[in-house]
């Protein structure tokens, strides 16, 4: 698939770097012009994203996590984010609102606000050897 611009980052799963991956991704968007409204959409999706990587994949020890972005045509924003953490063994019961493995301080949303927040959402794991979450957001042209 073509693309006109990505970046990759590879960062330690220290919930310090939660803030800094949404803030790098909201700085690639700005090329596509985003509103306001779209920019505080896909930071909310990248952070619950990373904050899964954090909490759920890596809950004994650092791991690192991998984000490319990359500019798709007709103004699509492509987010993959990957782990090589413990992985989830039922997906689909993973995405399930209210479902999670992070004890009852987590809500078990994260997975339901990413897919309310972008255009499409997939995610694939392999349990011992991590996950993915791609996700994408088609942006409003603006004039």
């Amino acid at each position: 698939m073509k693309f006109d611009n990505y970046m990759i980052l590879e960062f330690p799963s220290r919930s310090s770097n939660e803030a800094f991956a949404r803030s790098a991704v909201a700085c690639f968007a700005a090329q596509l012009d985003p509103t306001m409204e779209e920019l505080g959409d896909i930071r909310t999706a990248v952070s619950e994203a990373v904050t899964n990587c954090i909490v759920h994949a890596y809950p004994e020890a650092l791991g690192l996590i991998t984000l490319r972005c990359r500019i798709l045509k007709d103004n699509v924003l492509d987010i993959v984010i990957k782990d090589k953490g413990v992985g989830i063994a039922d997906v689909e019961a993973a995405r399930r609102p209210a479902f999670t493995t992070g004890g009852t301080e987590r809500s078990g949303m994260g997975f339901t606000i990413m897919e309310s927040f972008m255009t499409s959402l997939q995610v694939t794991s392999i349990p011992g050897k991590g996950t993915t979450v791609h996700m994408r957001r088609r942006l409003a042209r603006r004039q």
